[in-house]
């Protein structure tokens, strides 16, 4: 048997499904403790966790739930369903709330009211690939937070282009989420 030899052919890439991307995690191919999200039908390595990232998350998931509890769920670091090729893993998804605890299905954008990021490291990919992402799916709401720079950006107004509305939020500011107006954050809380 021969083998085929490699030529200067163009290289093509493999984009996967979500369906596929979950046949390898059942046979095993990725490791305990692994983090890979699906991004257009790739697999990405995810950021490891850092301490002021851990806090952060563990602040605004509380928040979030001591403000809106009975209202909504809180998916804090697990997959959501975007198409079939995007299963990101946002740091926090304020979902619609559902007594199946969403056990039938991942969320898909139609439940999620917002979508918070929280980077130390991975801000441009945040901003750049995933928001995009978000957008495009129509998830009316993105908050992401940049833990060194102590920065809050929303975004909304989602379109086929991205967000329309990007708003920089600073020190004594107040942030609400579209779907609940009347709940509102202080910056320094947030923080």
């Amino acid at each position: 048997m021969t083998v085929p030899m490699l030529t200067n052919k163009l290289a093509h890439k493999f984009l996967l499904t979500t369906q596929q991307y979950h046949l390898m995690h059942e046979a095993g191919v990725f490791q305990e403790g692994d983090r890979f999200e699906l991004i257009n039908g790739e697999i990405q390595t995810m950021s490891p966790i850092g301490r002021k990232h851990a806090v952060c998350v563990t602040r605004l998931q509380e928040l979030f739930i001591s403000r809106l509890l009975g209202k909504v769920q809180v998916w804090s670091q697990n997959p959501i369903l975007l198409n079939n090729g995007s299963e990101p893993q946002p740091d926090l998804a304020i979902l619609k709330r559902r007594e199946d605890f969403y056990a039938d299905g991942l969320p898909i954008p139609e439940d999620i009211l917002l979508i918070i990021e929280v980077a130390d490291s991975s801000i441009d990919y945040d901003r750049d690939v995933k928001a995009p992402l978000y957008a495009v799916a129509g998830i009316p709401e993105m908050w992401l937070f940049d833990v060194n720079k102590k920065a809050i950006e929303g975004y909304s107004q989602p379109s086929a282009n991205g967000y329309k509305l990007i708003r920089r939020y600073d020190e004594n500011d107040t942030l609400s989420i579209l779907a609940f107006p009347d709940v509102t954050f202080n910056w320094n809380e947030l923080f």
